[in-house]
């Protein structure tokens, strides 16, 4: 039944100003760009394009994971503790951009002639490079998002906005990627197997990057002065404060359920992500140019997201969203595959094949964006928790130590992924229509069934998430308490 407690509590800060909503979406369009472009096409490029065997290339990405994971929490302790004119965030913002457009060039613009060793060697230093310095300016971005407001549903409309932004630089490097570079052509029928355009595509791709991420920090600048600052005797950063910022977040029960469904959740992405070029591409036989379609799916999923879920959080809650929203995930990515196993879905070159998964798509998207924007605006519920129970503001640990364990996760699902294209025997440098059908189906089940069992145990992990919205007025009510007994703090 719906929870009357998630009306709106009359004392929160204000609505904010949809340019500062979009000004500090912007910055994950950007990410996207980049690490949408890395998780879709690099290891495809890799393994089918330059011969990379795919447990080197998923090795290569599991790697990049857990060193930016273990990066993360460290990046966002230190944010928390910055002190400086542009705020705690911001310095991170303005420094990132450059090199994460160096490395994306580099990720796809190997040395010629490399050995597989070298190749794997490249493609593992780059990946990591990307990652890492992209952390640096989305850890403390998110951090800066989550202070953003205090109220309990202004939170969720602007992650619904940082959510979206994400479906924006997603899909527009997908349309423009199979629009413009990766046509068709006589020699390569499906273009993401021509090595040529990769050169213009990256070139495109991390100077769009380099120019958003710029752009987003300049534009949420005058937001710095009402930040959350560090108190004034915190301690500056060290391994041993490190270990006590971590050791608070983890005390906190909900978001330790939080994590753990995340974790498992993880799991079934990285194995879906990591393969679905191979499902678009091999198992249903579509060309590059009608991949792009999908796009119209996501821009379904992603507007009934960013329009129903503040919404959905006012009617029943941010935790009987999650929960709800889990389980459809875990299901509607997986259902054209198992209709296919079992008889239920139309053959490949039938015109009803691609609106059927258009459609179950849209579905996927919806819910998958709404499940994000619900756990990261309760984030932002549990930094309150943190506050009244530890005296700091701790967004940036709160937010990284998430991406830790989502990136050591998802690590394991992209190296499974490499492990699965070997397990199954998937060709290197394969034609579409050519591969052994046993292999398609392999393929399927593991896109399909088998890649849903983690996705189960999320569920039944998010629903041990607990934080209502009385529990959160409750909360503010003792912070602005102790904010109004507390001296104030300098710059």
């Amino acid at each position: 039944m719906p929870v009357d407690e998630a009306r709106p509590d009359p004392s929160e800060s204000p609505p904010l100003r949809l340019r500062t909503k979009l000004a500090f979406g912007i910055g994950s369009a950007a990410e996207t760009i980049a690490l949408f472009s890395l998780g879709s096409y690099a290891l495809l490029y890799y393994n089918q394009v330059l011969g990379l065997p795919g447990w080197l290339g998923g090795m290569a990405i599991s790697i990049s994971f857990v060193v930016d994971g273990f990066a993360d929490p460290v990046i966002g302790s230190i944010s928390d503790r910055t002190r400086s004119r542009f705020g705690r965030r911001h310095p991170f913002m303005y420094a990132a951009p450059i090199p994460i457009a160096l490395f994306f060039l580099a990720i796809f613009n190997p040395p010629d002639g490399l050995s597989h060793t070298l190749l794997f060697l490249w493609f593992t230093g780059s990946v990591i490079g990307l990652r890492v310095a992209m952390s640096v300016f989305h850890t403390p971005h998110l951090a800066f998002g989550g202070e953003l407001s205090e109220s309990y549903i202004e939170r969720s409309k602007v992650m619904a906005w940082n959510n979206f932004s994400t479906w924006i630089g997603g899909t527009s490097i997908s349309l423009i990627a199979l629009t413009f570079f990766f046509k068709a052509t006589p020699d390569y029928p499906r273009g993401l197997l021509n090595p040529e355009p990769y050169l213009p595509f990256s070139l495109l791709a991390a100077g769009a990057t380099l120019t958003i991420l710029f752009a987003s920090a300049w534009f949420t600048r005058d937001q710095i002065p009402r930040m959350p600052k560090p108190p004034a005797d915190q301690p500056p950063f060290s391994p041993f404060e490190f270990l006590k910022d971590v050791g608070k977040v983890l005390a906190n029960r909900n978001y330790v359920w939080l994590l753990a469904g995340l974790f498992a959740l993880s799991l079934m992405t990285g194995i879906r992500e990591t393969l679905g070029l191979y499902g678009g591409t091999y198992y249903w036989g579509f060309p590059s140019e009608m991949l792009r379609w999908y796009s119209l799916g996501s821009l379904v999923g992603f507007v009934s997201a960013l329009t129903l879920t503040p919404r959905l959080h006012a009617r029943w809650g941010k935790r009987g969203v999650i929960i709800a929203s889990a389980a459809a995930t875990v299901v509607f990515p997986a259902l054209g595959f198992i209709l296919r196993e079992v008889g239920w879905m139309f053959p490949n070159g039938d015109p009803r094949l691609l609106p059927t998964l258009v459609a179950i798509s849209a579905v996927s998207y919806a819910t998958g964006a709404i499940l994000n924007i619900s756990v990261m605006s309760a984030l932002a519920d549990v930094a309150d928790e943190n506050e009244v129970r530890f005296g700091v503001r701790q967004e940036g640990v709160l937010y990284s130590t998430r991406a830790l364990f989502a990136k050591l996760d998802t690590a394991i699902g992209a190296a499974l992924a490499g492990f699965v294209l070997t397990l199954i025997a998937f060709p290197e440098k394969a034609q579409p229509g050519e591969v052994d059908p046993g292999i398609l189906q392999n393929l399927g089940l593991f896109l399909g069934p088998i890649s849903m069992i983690p996705g189960v145990f999320a569920v039944l992990l998010y629903s041990r998430f607990s934080i209502s919205s009385a529990d959160h007025a409750a909360t503010r009510a003792k912070i602005e308490a102790a904010r109004r007994e507390a001296p104030a703090v300098p710059n």
